[in-house]
């Protein structure tokens, strides 16, 4: 009797376990490049976040917007996120601005830890001339992270360099450079 209730330990050892992996893992994304980011957001804003209160499965944070990238013509006053990071939830400090991408859900933006929200202070001069500049008009063209390992697709661009440089090029120049022709 002693081994079979080993055993049924055993298991249901190696059963949490995974559950706990399970949960710990919950919210995966893939780094997204700024550009793309803005292009899959409804809503792109600069805003300073000034409250937040605790909702049953959410948390919404009141901000003071300061800036309209990309938007229907609406003021954004609060945004809503999962209460956990888990859920991918996004924490934020009050009184501190942000760059947010968000979805508009039911009339609300919805901000998650797979969009790009970083603090308004580490967007690079680059990429803020671009909200404004650059980052619309390249909406045609959906930027992959590796053009090697995935087939060629209609308007992909290669994405070459990090977080804070980016230069698309047509699939058939990025594969060409790969591959070590000049066209």
């Amino acid at each position: 009797m002693t081994r079979y209730v080993s055993s049924c330990f055993f298991t249901l050892f190696v059963l949490f376990l995974w559950r706990v992996e399970d949960i710990a893992d919950a919210c995966k994304c893939s780094p997204q490049h700024p550009q793309q980011a803005f292009c899959d957001a409804d809503i792109v804003i600069r805003a300073k976040v000034v409250g937040k209160k605790a909702l049953s499965n959410e948390i919404k944070y009141d901000v003071q917007q300061i800036k309209m990238f990309k938007c229907p013509n609406q003021v954004i006053h609060a945004i809503y996120t999962a209460s956990s990071p888990a859920a991918c939830g996004v924490t934020l400090e009050i009184n501190k601005e942000y760059l947010f991408t968000g979805k508009l859900e039911t009339g609300r933006m919805h901000v998650t830890l797979c969009g790009y929200n970083p603090p308004w202070e580490d967007v690079s001069a680059a990429q803020k001339n671009s909200l404004t500049h650059r980052y619309q008009s390249g909406c045609d063209c959906k930027i992959i992270l590796s053009p090697v390992r995935s087939a060629p697709q209609m308007h992909a661009c290669g994405w070459t360099g990090g977080l804070t440089m980016a230069k698309t090029l047509p699939v058939s120049r990025v594969m060409g450079l790969v591959l070590g022709s000049s066209s």
